[in-house]
């Protein structure tokens, strides 16, 4: 449970009351109570404020604000207000300023301009935290800190190329290893000095500003980007042992960005560090909604399946897209739901009052700029306080329980995009999304691991494009197949190692044995060509052929059973689909990149060979998910269609969490609605959990 202080779902958001005359305040409150809000986010952008120079301290309007909130029942997010530097700072200390890949030095504007590496930074930082620590840190409001927002920053300056050098010191040891391992022997790259090692950037190693992964030396740059994420994950835990030195007990986050798979950070790793994963939700209207639903999964992967926070998501509009569309009638609470449904404990917006002015006085919030609750979003967003509170604590802590894997690898995804071909098409969390598409319109629940998760609780693990494998990976992949676990990998797979050099002997590296197969090369096809997998017969149910595209890997099998092969090109009649018996498992390999009938053909059928079932079948349109706590289980029903949708709930006595309603064996869900099914044998109790009946609606809902 992320607070035993607040021990129901956290409803609330950013609120930046800085910004407003003192007499508003109170108004705000009324308001947040009528919309049944519980918690504030406070302090995100105030370092200005709170520091006027370099000595002085004023915190009057936040300690006012606090104590206003808790007064009326409202808990606080407590931000550490270090994303904007102060104007004072970069005036008198150019150091904080970032330098940006073209090698120009930032002045004071925006934000997230800070070089992480900054001396004065890292002063001025953890000073202002420490004073927040001290003044805040046993105040009764405080339910979590909130450090910076939306971390990150490349930065190319002197200060960071010489903390760059001493990270490959550390990582490397000799120049003699780094060498080795950026292959400087090709061009005459050799060094023999650290201090002749320069940031890969547009002035050095990179060709192209409109093509940042265009690369002369992939060791070089991929070495960059795991060393920009350890320095800003530095600055956080700078301000993180702080706050756990003075508070110990109060839960410490960060808000990751809005595009969950933001590739400067490497957020599994990051994800060991926080207390509570929390991530920004900002869909546009047309996101697919599985694109969503991927990025919640990836949330509650980062850490091993516990909850997570969704701390910002707007209630309506918002303001940096090309086209800004409002949410319809129903989809902000639909869309919370579906977070809610794949495993966060919270729902929170960005913003609970609308700005009057600058970039974000067009971004959405509770209140909008007419100042009152009569408008659409804020009875919306009433309506959703009520249901949240209705739910209590029944939802807090429980689990999405799966028994299937996609492996995703922050390092993996650099150096595939970095690899200087064999196609500029490919694209690595596209490619994963496919897959995870497959599981999603099956209403298959499936896991989002990083290379180092523990395999021996899946039945089934599929690594897309696996190009980087990291040093003890394929032993324990063999192991995990060698004790019957089913292991599903693709074309442009095995073929480096962590330092992007190619292991020798034949693709797919150190995964050959495994997969009982040889790739002598690999196709690159034109974005209008396409090849086709034509099945072999041995599958039942699949169709006699399918479209593929991208990469054609052209392989021989050495061992591994033959499913399908190519059907067209001087290729014809090659492997493009093969099945490798290893152990007590068995190994696939999809030399290609296939249509999605294909992939959701392939993934039920091997879902269904481990004993995986859906959650429930439902109408297209209609996502099913279940999370498990104490025995209970919560079906989720989530209708994204424009019209209503029937589901079958299959036997037992059912009730909607939401409405209170009894349920029959089929329920009607309306356009954009919502039912969290729970079987019982006698009465929920708000906050008491379920009892009794449980455990048969999971038997209801999974075959």
């Amino acid at each position: 449970m992320i607070s035993a202080k607040l021990p129901r779902i956290f409803y609330g958001g950013d609120y930046n009351p800085e910004q407003w005359p003192r007499e508003i305040w109170d108004e705000d409150i009324r308001m947040f109570k009528l919309a049944g809000i519980n918690i504030a986010t406070l302090n995100v952008f105030t370092w200005g404020l709170n520091q006027p120079d370099e000595e002085s301290y004023d915190f009057e309007w936040l300690d006012e604000i606090i104590d206003k909130l808790y007064k009326n029942g409202i808990y606080v997010c407590l931000a550490t207000g270090t994303a904007n530097h102060p104007a004072w700072m970069a005036k008198r200390y150019p150091d904080v300023l970032s330098v940006d890949f073209a090698g120009r030095k930032r002045k004071f504007g925006f934000r997230h301009n800070s070089c992480p590496n900054s001396p004065t930074y890292q002063k001025y930082a953890k000073r202002l935290v420490r004073k927040l620590a001290e003044r805040y840190g046993h105040h009764p409001a405080l339910l979590i800190w909130h450090v910076n927002n939306e971390m990150g920053c490349q930065c190319y300056c002197d200060n960071c190329e010489k903390e760059f050098r001493l990270w490959l010191k550390k990582r490397y040891g000799s120049l003699e290893k780094l060498n080795e391992a950026w292959y400087t022997r090709f061009w005459g790259h050799t060094f023999y000095s650290w201090d002749e090692i320069v940031l890969p950037n547009l002035l050095s190693e990179h060709i192209d500003a409109s093509n940042p992964d265009q690369t002369a030396f992939q060791g070089i740059s991929l070495d960059y980007n795991r060393f920009n994420s350890d320095s800003v994950l530095a600055r956080y835990m700078d301000e993180y042992d702080i706050l756990k030195t003075i508070t110990p007990t109060i839960p410490v986050t960060t808000n990751y960005h809005g595009h969950a798979t933001y590739k400067p950070l490497d957020y599994f790793k990051w994800s060991k560090h926080v207390d509570i994963v929390a991530w920004d939700n900002y869909p546009s209207f047309d996101t697919p909604i599985s694109t969503t639903a991927f990025r919640l999964d990836m949330m509650r992967g980062f850490k091993g399946g516990d909850p997570f926070m969704i701390m910002e998501q707007t209630p309506s509009q918002q303001n940096w897209q090309p086209y800004n569309s409002l949410k319809p009638p129903s989809v902000m609470a639909l869309w919370s739901y579906q977070a809610l449904a794949r495993g966060a404990d919270t729902v929170m917006f960005f913003q609970l009052r609308r700005s009057f002015g600058a970039c974000e006085k067009y971004h959405g919030a509770v209140i909008e700029h007419a100042g009152h609750e009569n408008t659409r979003v804020f009875r919306e967003v009433a309506q959703l306080g009520t249901e949240l509170e209705k739910l209590g604590n029944q939802l807090l802590d429980s689990r999405v329980e799966t028994r299937a894997a996609i492996l995703f690898d922050w390092e993996n995804w650099w150096a595939v995009e970095y690899s200087s071909g064999p196609s500029d098409q490919l694209k690595y969390v596209e490619e994963v999304q496919k897959y995870y598409d497959a599981f999603y319109s099956q209403n298959i629940p499936v896991d989002i691991i990083n290379t180092d998760a523990d395999l021996s609780q899946y039945d089934l693990v599929i690594a897309p494009v696996l190009y980087m494998v990291k040093e003890g990976l394929a032993p324990r992949i063999e192991q995990f197949v060698e004790s019957g676990g089913t292991f599903v990998t693709t074309f442009f797979s095995g073929i480096v190692n962590e330092t992007d050099l190619v292991t020798l002997g034949g693709y797919p590296g150190e995964l050959r044995k495994l997969l009982g197969i040889w790739v002598e090369e690999i196709d690159a096809l034109f974005p209008d060509q396409t090849n086709s997998m034509v099945m072999k017969g041995s599958l039942k149910g699949f169709k006699e052929a399918y479209q593929c595209g991208i990469l054609c890997d052209l392989l021989h099998s050495e061992g591994a059973e033959v499913i399908a092969e190519y059907g067209r090109d001087f290729y014809r009649g090659m492997p493009c689909l093969t099945r490798n018996p290893f152990g007590k498992g068995e190994a696939w390999y999809i030399a290609t990149s296939p249509e999605s009938d294909f992939l959701e053909q392939l993934v039920g059928y091997l879902s269904e060979a481990n004993g995986i079932y859906p959650v429930m079948n439902t109408p297209s349109g209609v996502e099913a998910t279940r999370r498990t706590k104490d025995g209970a289980s919560f079906a989720f029903l989530l209708n994204h269609n424009e019209e209503e949708k029937t589901v079958h709930l299959g036997q037992g006595s059912f009730k909607d969490m939401i409405s209170g309603e009894r349920l029959e064996a089929e329920v009607t869900i309306p356009s954009k609605g919502v039912v969290i099914a729970v079987e019982t044998m006698t009465e929920l109790s708000n906050g008491g959990g379920v009892q009794g009946g449980s455990r048969s609606l999971a038997g209801n809902l999974s075959r």
